[in-house]
């Protein structure tokens, strides 16, 4: 059976020594001590692995069934989420006048990656609900947020989000769900919904559905769009569930992975819906949704990573395969372990520097939301909306290539279901399709994201990089060497790209677009080098102080140096083939493929 262990030292080291949380000005990080934040991941940890992960491969194997239109989750599942919500971790950054704990929603993160790494499937039932409480708390009134909200908070009732049709995908304009106007201000729904993750389960007393639909007479596409909560019960005035509304599961979705979570078919006959936000601007409330959750998703493409890279990392410790080229390491064995082999080494460092990297990354975003909506920054929330399709699409891209590479430290033994590995990345591979496919991820950075609020926003970005860059060289010629010097070429890279863009994307706007996911990575990448720079930094910092623990820091900043020599250099790659523009990708006739 895989391992896991929660990374709480290295999330502490990111949270206190990198980001400094606890001395930034944002409302509620004065609380974030080390012994505070410590406390709360240890318990966390804890609950991810002893409770959460074994419950895994039993949510992989056994799947959700359907019977009598009932939907049963896997063995266990129900006892865990009653502990999970008895311990408040549901509503752990949600407001106290609905029964939260009101903590930042960078801590929120931080235990977010440790349950989706433990049980990524379970970890979704509350997330949805997460997501679904965030935007009636943006969008409802006063009345909804009080009916829904302290269920919410408290997962006794859960969330789903309701977009995908069979005919459309990310093309909302083309759905044909409808939502008919009655006498008492509530809506008829009608239509069918697909892909619902956590859309009928037994583990909570009702479920809230937000589900897209269109208003007749609205305008066409997608400024017709409405969204409009539709509960499994209907909810009386005292609070109490009254009857069975018109929604039910067609069926249970058979997928690659995630089998522990309920993806289901919905069916909506008639169902009763109350308008969550204004006519026709249902994507603008299922947007709150839509951003959380997709920084949710990339946090799963880490997740899923440093989960399958623990246990390769074990296996390839204990693993006995050849000798070492440069003389045998293991004189008492048939064999050396398999970590001494050069490749392996790669492919460990590979997992190891994104997967710390990574962490960061999501982390720092936590904390640009965290100033956005706690001290209403309007500039850290133009930066995280930049960043979004960047932290979500580059993230589990690489998320899931890690986890392949994490199966193929075990050879065949990784493609055996006895040892566990294929599940992590059958696991991730959704990441880079639900909450917006990456393609499109790519699509609306390049074709919104950059130019939105003139441009200003990327433009910070690179002054961020600049400053860093200028403020943190000529000290040390060794970091300047391995981290300042990379990360400079690395943004200079996407700097050209941009103005590639900018020259030619006007005349021919598949210049752009053709080089679009290429964009997302490059801005991956250089996100990552900015982060392995501040975290060398910082460990350097703790070194020169005498840090107990020197194997931790050296270790640190031979990681980052390994992500600036080995990995950022791929940025030079993407900008090769962004400059070469929309010739060769569109060369064919449709007829011609």
């Amino acid at each position: 059976m895989p391992v896991y262990n929660a990374p709480t030292k290295d999330t502490q080291f990111v949270l206190h020594d990198v980001l400094k949380i606890s001395a930034s000005d944002i409302p509620g990080y004065n609380e974030l001590e080390p012994e505070f934040t410590g406390a709360v991941l240890e318990e966390a940890g804890k609950v991810a692995v002893n409770l959460l992960h074994p419950l895994n491969v039993v949510g992989d194997t056994e799947g959700c069934r359907l019977e009598n239109g009932v939907v049963y989750t896997p063995t266990g599942f129900k006892d865990a989420f009653e502990q999970v919500k008895e311990g408040g971790w549901t509503g752990l950054d949600m407001p106290e006048e609905y029964g939260g704990q009101n903590m930042p929603y960078v801590l929120g993160t931080a235990v977010g990656e440790m349950f989706s790494a433990a049980n990524q499937a379970f970890t979704m039932y509350q997330g949805l609900t997460h997501g679904a409480a965030s935007a009636i708390l943006a969008h409802g009134t006063d009345a909804q947020k009080d009916t829904y909200l302290p269920k919410m908070v408290s997962c006794e009732w859960t969330g789903t989000m309701n977009l995908t049709e069979p005919h459309c995908g990310t093309d909302l304009g083309l759905m044909r769900t409808k939502a008919e106007p009655q006498g008492d201000g509530s809506y008829k729904i009608t239509g069918q919904k697909i892909f619902i993750s956590s859309g009928d389960h037994d583990m909570a007393d009702n479920i809230i559905h937000l589900v897209l639909a269109k208003i007749p007479g609205g305008p066409e596409g997608i400024k017709g769009v409405s969204l409009f909560i539709v509960p499994k019960f209907l909810v009386n005035e005292d609070g109490s569930l009254g009857e069975r509304n018109g929604v039910s599961v067609g069926k249970i979705e058979e997928k690659m992975g995630i089998h522990g979570n309920s993806t289901c078919v919905m069916n909506y006959d008639g169902a009763t819906g109350y308008l969550l936000g204004q006519e026709h601007k249902g994507m603008r409330a299922m947007f709150t949704m839509m951003n959380e959750a997709r920084l949710g998703v990339g946090m799963q493409g880490l997740a899923q990573a440093e989960a399958a890279y623990q246990n390769a990392l074990e296996y390839a410790k204990d693993r006995l395969q050849g000798r070492d080229v440069t003389g045998t390491k293991n004189p008492d064995g048939p064999a050396d372990p398999l970590i001494v082999h050069p490749d392996i080494r790669r492919s460990l460092m590979d997992q190891k520097s994104f997967v710390e990297g990574a962490r960061a990354f999501i982390l720092w975003g936590a904390t640009l939301i965290d100033k956005a909506h706690r001290a209403g920054d309007k500039d850290a929330d133009g930066l995280i909306s930049l960043m979004t399709p960047v932290i979500k699409g580059f993230l589990t891209d690489e998320g899931y290539d890690m986890t392949v590479q994490a199966q193929q430290v075990y050879g065949g033994h990784g493609y055996i279901e006895e040892w566990g590995m294929s599940q992590y990345t059958r696991d991730a591979r959704i990441a880079m399709i639900y909450e917006g496919a990456n393609g499109v991820q790519a699509l609306d950075l390049v074709g919104r994201k950059l130019a939105q609020d003139g441009g200003k926003h990327v433009m910070a970005f690179f002054d961020l990089v600049k400053t860093f860059c200028k403020e943190n060289s000529g000290k040390d010629e060794a970091y300047d060497k391995a981290f300042i010097e990379p990360l400079k070429a690395a943004s200079k890279d996407l700097q050209a790209a941009g103005m590639y863009f900018m020259q030619n994307g006007m005349t021919n706007p598949n210049n752009a677009l053709s080089g679009s996911y290429d964009f997302m990575h490059m801005f991956g990448h250089v996100c990552l080098g900015l982060m392995w720079a501040q975290m060398a930094k910082a460990a350097q910092e703790s070194l020169d102080a005498g840090a107990s623990d020197k194997d931790f820091y050296e270790t640190k900043i031979a990681t980052g140096r390994y992500y600036m020599a080995r990995r950022l250099p791929a940025t030079g790659m993407h900008l090769a083939r962004i400059q070469t523009g929309a010739d060769t990708v569109m060369a064919l006739d449709a007829a011609n493929f």
